[in-house]
């Protein structure tokens, strides 16, 4: 008889983005007529930036020559692509990172759930709550935690709560824990961490032996020069932490699929039997044996993004989501909500209003206001009674938007 992996069947919930996407479909299937703005999944809006397009036309022309044509490439990445992320991504920001630690993928979401791969399943972990459903869900599948209560904590998983109450800080917990995960500035809530903030949790982790799996997808978001980039930043951290980066969001890459994860040759744990393991050794096998690498023509545009055009042309994009963003904050605010992140991140948080639940609001805006968003709860239960908008649109769907929003709800 076959058998299936049963863990999956702990996940009771349909996943976040497929249950709105169902839900704004009926809605659609219903009113035809409706004009529906989608401020919901944080999805890219505008073309890729030009340097990069002109950069993966010449890759095409090069697989059209035998001389210059490419097959497998390598699967940690082309060194010319992990030379020049070393370089401008961390060295420039006084990391010791070097290009051997860098390896290219298709997507930060893929390795946020693949690392899991190389760690063994009695780890405790923590992670924020809120927090970007993929690094709960994927320790579910591998049969990390217990069941799920009514509120959607799953068992076996420590929680660290940030809201408005504590400042979205995550605090450091009381108990050792083996793997943290960290994502600043924040997804879902915008929020940024500190240097302090991040020393405290890399002295956490050293002190107990942890591994902080820490998700930077939004740093270039950063508009406060305060704020760090990586968490190789920090010191200490090349011993306990694996950071993951993508260009999704700040070069359009969403559907051309490129990212990367940094995994420092100097982070080791424990086997079972006292030896001292490298990560990048177990990392590096595991890419070798189930990764292909990514596209010679993808890697080629990522390249471009390096380049002084392309530098302009990405700093051009970050600006105009963040316009985006100040603008649904203006908006929203002068409506009455109150509203956190969306200067140091492409996505506003807002408190719903006291007699609406998250899926209550987004109910409310899809009918109301043919406008949707992603309802808090959907990202653990610490974020129930709150609700998450994304900048990344048009210019004139985000005005459109957020007339109909203010207009329609009489806030």
């Amino acid at each position: 008889m076959v058998t299936i992996n049963e863990n999956y069947l702990k996940l009771k919930a349909g996943y976040l983005f497929p249950e709105i996407a169902r839900r704004v479909n009926a809605f659609a299937e219903a009113n035809p007529s409706a004009a529906i703005i989608k401020l919901g999944i944080g999805d890219v809006t505008e073309p890729l930036p030009q340097a990069c397009r002109d950069a993966m036309t010449q890759a095409i022309q090069d697989m059209g020559q035998r001389e210059t044509f490419k097959g497998y490439g390598p699967e940690q990445g082309y060194l010319w692509l992990r030379e020049k992320i070393a370089q401008h991504d961390f060295q420039s920001r006084g990391c010791k990172i070097d290009a051997s630690e860098i390896f290219v993928s298709d997507g930060s979401k893929c390795d946020c759930g693949n690392i899991l791969d190389i760690l063994g399943d009695d780890n405790s972990i923590a992670a924020t709550d809120p927090v970007y459903p993929v690094y709960v869900d994927t320790n579910v599948m591998a049969g990390h935690t217990g069941e799920a209560d009514d509120s959607g904590k799953y068992g076996g998983l420590t929680y660290l709560p940030i809201s408005a109450d504590n400042d979205f800080t995550a605090q450091i917990p009381s108990e050792k824990v083996d793997i943290i995960y960290l994502c600043f500035p924040n997804n879902p809530t915008g929020a940024v961490a500190t240097k302090e903030n991040l020393q405290a949790w890399v002295d956490y982790a050293k002190e107990n032996g942890s591994l902080i799996l820490f998700d930077a997808a939004y740093e270039a978001f950063i508009t406060d020069p305060a704020i760090p980039h990586s968490i190789y930043e920090i010191e200490g951290a090349r011993d306990c932490a694996i950071e993951f980066r993508s260009f999704s969001k700040n070069a359009g890459f969403t559907g051309t699929r490129c990212a990367l994860t940094v995994v420092p040759k100097s982070l080791t744990v424990k086997a079972s039997n006292g030896e001292e393991v490298q990560l990048w050794t177990l990392w590096n096998r595991r890419q070798c044996t189930k990764f292909n690498g990514v596209s010679y023509i993808v890697q080629r545009g990522a390249e471009a993004v390096y380049s002084a055009e392309g530098q302009a042309q990405i700093k051009a994009l970050i600006a105009f989501y963040l316009e985006n963003a100040q603008i649904i904050r203006d908006r929203l605010s002068a409506a009455g909500l109150k509203v956190y992140g969306g200067t140091n991140a492409p996505y506003v948080w807002v408190k719903t209003p006291e007699s609406f639940s998250s899926w209550d609001f987004f109910d409310k805006l899809l009918q109301a206001a043919n406008v949707v968003g992603t309802p808090g709860s959907g990202f653990g239960a610490a974020g129930e009674g709150y609700f998450r908008i994304s900048a990344f649109n048009s210019r004139a769907n985000v005005e459109e938007a957020m007339a109909r929003v203010t207009a329609n709800l009489k806030l």
